[in-house]
């Protein structure tokens, strides 16, 4: 990429070890922005899997960015409060902040209804998935709000309102949008949008451990779910957050959830090998029905908030 859109400009990517996160950082690298990857998982202090925040770091500054690793661990908000105080002394200013902290994909059991499920291994998950934006959120707000402008992307699995087929996994990821219809609202008079965007298939690495393949031959996988030949490498969807963090009218966006394959659409990105998935025309020739995104109609009932005209200045 020749252009450098985001030069100058500072993101914080919460849960940038792996997986979209990381796609997200290194491809904000690429559009010329100085990425904070932050996550548990470091050199230091080892996780459950290979990759750290310094290498996602190393793979920013590979891409063309500038790499910061920071150790947090978004359930700890003094972590939380200290690394935005760090961004605020290094830089000044925060123009993006991605929240895509997960960490349950060991606890979603699906193919069992609400009333057999194991809580032990399931109600973490709302801690892992959903205090951990709120916190990141709460502590990186001000920070934006100071800039002056800036974007809050919270990451999901989904642009629909359809049940995501687990009643814990459903709840989270249609909390994560709702947090971001909540933040726009209040955000709505200081030009911070914040939006929702959900990958398509993602081509992880616990994924492509999964089907027993790398990257260099992925679409072997595809002989165990056909479906993963529709699939994209984490770098489309940091193409498309990077798209929207570029896009100086992105306030038109906010309170809304996107997809990546309609995201590259609308703005002309492909991914890393050239290609353009697109996982809802993909679902509409496997299944012979198409997805049915959040559109204008379901839009149309957050633009009359019930609370608005009782507190019509707030905030």
């Amino acid at each position: 990429m020749a252009a450098k859109p985001l030069a100058g400009k500072v993101a914080v990517v919460a849960g940038a070890t792996r997986g979209a996160g990381r796609g997200i950082a290194c491809m904000l690298g690429e559009a010329g922005a100085t990425v904070y990857c932050a996550g548990r998982s470091s050199r230091a202090a080892p996780g459950s899997r290979p990759e750290t925040i310094e290498e996602t770091a190393e793979k920013v500054a590979g891409c063309g960015g500038k790499g910061l690793a920071a150790r947090v661990d978004f359930l700890r908000p003094g972590e939380v409060e200290a690394l935005f105080a760090r961004v605020r002394a290094e830089q000044g200013r925060l123009d993006v902040l991605v929240n895509d902290v997960w960490g349950g994909d060991d606890a979603v059991e699906f193919g069992k209804p609400f009333w057999e499920l194991d809580l032990a291994r399931g109600l973490p998950m709302l801690e892992n998935a959903l205090h951990t934006h709120i916190l990141a959120s709460r502590y990186g707000a001000p920070l934006l709000i100071e800039t002056g402008a800036g974007l809050i992307v919270e990451i999901t699995d989904g642009n629909t309102f359809g049940y995501r087929g687990n009643y814990l996994y459903d709840m989270v990821k249609a909390a994560v949008i709702r947090m971001a219809f909540g933040q726009a609202f209040e955000l709505r008079r200081k030009n911070v949008a914040a939006v929702a965007v959900t990958p398509g298939f993602l081509r992880s690495e616990a994924m492509l451990e999964r089907f027993g393949v790398g990257e260099a031959n992925w679409r072997d996988g595809a002989a165990a779910d056909p479906h993963f030949i529709a699939s994209e490498s984490p770098a489309f969807v940091g193409r498309a957050v990077a798209a929207l963090a570029a896009d100086a009218k992105v306030m038109a966006k906010s309170g809304r959830v996107f997809s990546s394959w309609d995201l590259s659409d609308e703005y002309g990105f492909t991914d890393l090998d050239g290609s353009k998935p697109h996982w809802g025309r993909h679902w509409e020739q496997a299944f012979g029905k198409a997805l049915r995104p959040m559109d204008e109609a379901f839009y149309a009932y957050g633009k009359d908030s019930p609370i608005e005209p009782v507190m019509p200045d707030w905030p």
